[in-house]
């Protein structure tokens, strides 16, 4: 079964402690949200967790394996994937040879054509296999989440941590990013969302986490996080307490 266990992480830059202590842990395929007001620590928490970061102290383990000390490829390959708030495609090369990076990142010694017919499918299910010729940097903002969102069904990881899927995205994307979220979790995958579209966060989560200046200061069904007195004083304002 799916697990994450993340350990009392501290993480300070210079005087300026960042996260203070954070705890919690993923059992099998859970959808998540993670939200908090600007400054709360969650990219930090989002760059340890996929390697970009190390902790000042504390442990993180995928699947029984410590992965903390790991770099990003390291931690990819281990079963832990990300979007980025700003897309990373590969400008120069086609959709379709943008897909075929992550496959051979996890197996080198293939060769692309192997992949040809699942990354068709990813492209199709996202729908933007007629753009499978097309150079990444072509493709609108819209269109590079989606291309994002296809190289991470390629790498296969456990766990997909998503920082702000619908930021600039058209309602009509935002229906695939939707879908493309259900599947994954229906497949088995856990699934971290960070968003400040409240709606979506509590459309789509089953569990909350919410960062405020460093401190996890809420873990729990979004219906009643919603209702905590902290949240509320933290993120969602005076307006959600008084629905």
């Amino acid at each position: 079964m799916i697990s994450l266990q993340v350990n009392n992480i501290y993480k300070n830059f210079g005087g300026l402690q960042v996260l203070k202590g954070v705890t919690f842990e993923i059992n099998g395929p859970e959808l998540i949200g993670l939200i908090g007001p600007n400054g709360a620590g969650k990219t930090t928490m989002t760059n340890i967790l996929d390697g970009a970061l190390k902790p000042s102290s504390g442990t993180v383990y995928l699947n029984g394996r410590r992965i903390d000390t790991l770099p990003p490829y390291s931690v990819a390959q281990a079963g832990l994937g990300r979007t980025f708030q700003v897309t990373r495609a590969f400008r120069r090369m086609t959709v379709l040879e943008n897909l075929y990076v992550p496959a051979l990142a996890m197996s080198p010694s293939s060769r692309p054509q192997e992949f040809r017919e699942q990354a068709m499918e990813v492209l199709a299910f996202l729908t933007i296999d007629h753009l499978r010729n097309e150079f990444a940097r072509a493709l609108s903002g819209g269109q590079q989440k989606l291309l994002e969102l296809g190289r991470l069904l390629m790498l296969n990881p456990d766990i997909i941590i998503l920082d702000e899927p619908f930021a600039g995205v058209h309602p009509r994307l935002m229906e695939v990013i939707y879908q493309y979220i259900y599947k994954v979790n229906d497949d088995g995958k856990a699934i971290i969302i960070i968003s400040h579209d409240m709606d979506t966060i509590f459309t789509l989560s089953k569990r909350l986490l919410v960062l405020n200046y460093g401190d996890l200061i809420a873990d729990g069904d979004p219906d009643i996080v919603k209702r905590d007195p902290a949240v509320i004083e933290a993120y969602l304002g005076q307006d959600e307490e008084e629905e």
